[in-house]
């Protein structure tokens, strides 16, 4: 089908469920490439399952991590994937062959990772309790500086959510008061960073910040007061320090007064919607951003929590993370066959056809001497039907054609037959990228300090405790001291000595 064709009549916004992908592990977290032919979830397990959306099959399973995985991001051309475990550590995939490009360990949790969306080389890391970071990548030119800390605002709040703007030339950073921060990036001359702009939008925390995708400048705040806002990147520029940019819009729930999980924008050129997930239970609205009315709600089923959600870059079609499980949103297929030709009728019986008089005829006897002139003009002209003309309908206004080609779009087809003693040729999912464990095991953790890091509390935030192994492993290996049973055998040893003592008396009989 024609991609510049694809849904220009009728609505683009899902209505029902279109069935759910099982990864065998628990999902957390997804994400889609940039054509939206890929989806990777990140598993409880630490395992990516990766599949092919065109398909519903799963193309390759990555065994990245121990500890679940809990944010994932593609690169701009959809070689590289990048994932966060619960175990502190950032890890950089290459989705062909399933190699460790890098592995880095931080002292805080993570709660997000993006990569740049024009330079690979940089990966932005949101660490619990810390400033947002840049991280460099081994094959970027500035090899020996691995990470570059963002500055911070008069605040001083180490609570910070951060996004890349649609180019990359800005990096957002919102705290837990409701203030924006506008950072410049600057890589001339190694990367460098200088605060451009800022302004507040409640006295809440703010949750995420997200941008529209494609030729859209905007991009929409979640905030723990239930307002999803969204604003102009050129009216918040233009503010500059401390400004006061208005809205454009305001999105909530009246009814219920629902906190949001995660919002996002709808995808193809316009992104007319927004969708936002419920932080309750599993339920989806969508809004319509011409007028700002609530057009559909998505229910899933009741009792489950939603953990993620997002939609993909081209389709109507929106992909939700509960109990484990990938749940597919989509369009009803309706078949309306009446809309084909205005002279098409349909039929409840079968009806004999009549034929007219050389209707079917290989040549015409009433065609006119002029028409049939034209028909041979018409056929010595020659239809190319192998070239393919590139379509400009994924680049943006600053990108060309061979940076599309480049794109990784689809994944091979790998079958690994295993060889065992009864001769079944069964493949198992575990076994489409062998080389994965291999390759994180060969790659060494690159430890990053952060300044002002709290490890204990935050990692007791998430629930994820340090034991003693893991202090043996750091090289802290601390032996526990039971007083209360050195203080039990202190007193056994005295009463020995005092029956001793009492037997052993000489007025004793």
């Amino acid at each position: 089908m024609n991609i510049e064709l694809l849904q220009q009549f009728g609505q683009n916004y899902p209505e029902e469920f279109d069935g759910a992908l099982d990864c065998v592990s628990l999902a957390v977290t997804c994400a889609f490439n940039r054509r939206g032919t890929l989806l990777a979830v990140g598993c409880n397990d630490g395992r990516i399952v990766i599949w092919d959306f065109l398909t519903r099959g799963i193309a390759k399973i990555i065994t990245s991590h121990v500890h679940p995985v809990c944010t994932i991001s593609w690169s701009r051309n959809g070689h590289l994937l990048a994932s966060a475990s619960t175990d502190n550590t950032v890890c950089v995939w290459q989705v062909l062959t399933s190699d460790c490009v890098g592995r880095w360990r931080l002292p805080s949790p993570i709660m997000k990772v993006q990569f740049h969306p024009r330079n690979d080389n940089y990966l932005l890391i949101c660490p619990m309790k810390h400033p947002a970071i840049i991280l460099h990548l081994p094959n970027s030119e500035e090899s020996t500086k691995t990470h570059t800390t963002l500055p911070l605002d008069d605040d001083n709040d180490l609570n910070i959510i951060a996004s890349f703007d649609r180019r990359g030339q800005y990096v957002y950073t919102g705290n837990s008061k409701g203030k924006i921060v506008v950072i410049k990036l600057d890589d001339k001359h190694g990367l460098s960073s200088k605060i451009v702009a800022s302004f507040r939008v409640a006295n809440t925390v703010v949750k995420q910040i997200e941008f529209a995708p494609k030729r859209k400048d905007c991009f929409l705040v979640n905030t723990t007061d239930r307002v999803i806002r969204v604003y102009q990147t050129g009216e918040v520029l233009a503010c500059g320090l401390n400004g006061e940019p208005e809205p454009i819009q305001k999105l909530q729930d009246l009814v219920n007064k629902t906190m949001w999980k995660k919002c996002c924008f709808s995808g193809g050129l316009d992104a007319d919607f927004i969708c936002a997930g419920s932080a309750r239970q599993h339920s989806i609205c969508i809004w319509e951003r011409s007028i700002g009315s609530l057009v559909k709600i998505l229910h899933g089923t009741k009792g489950e929590m939603l953990l993620d959600v997002v939609w993909h870059p081209l389709r109507p079609i929106i992909a939700s993370i509960s109990s484990g499980v990938v749940s597919i949103w989509a369009q009803a297929q309706v078949e309306n066959w009446s809309a084909f030709a205005p002279d098409f009728n349909e039929l409840d019986e079968n009806v004999d056809y009549e034929e007219r008089e050389s209707e079917f005829d290989v040549e015409d006897e009433d065609r006119s001497p002029a028409r049939i002139n034209q028909d041979n003009q018409d056929e010595d002209v020659d239809v190319d039907v192998l070239a393919v003309d590139p379509t400009t309908h994924y680049l943006s206004s600053d990108e060309d054609e061979d940076d599309e080609e480049k794109s990784l779009i689809y994944l091979p087809v790998t079958i690994e037959i295993d060889e065992s003693e009864e001769g079944s040729g069964v493949v198992s999912p575990h076994d489409v990228s062998p080389n994965s464990k291999s390759s994180l095991r060969n790659m060494k953790a690159v430890d990053i300090e952060l300044q002002n890091n709290t490890t204990d509390s935050s990692s007791k935030q998430l629930g994820h405790h340090i034991s003693s192994n893991d202090k043996n492993v750091r090289g802290k290996s601390s032996r526990p001291v039971a007083k209360r049973s050195n203080n039990s055998s202190a007193n056994e040893v005295a009463s020995k000595r005092k029956k001793k003592s009492i037997f052993d008396s000489p007025g004793y009989d």
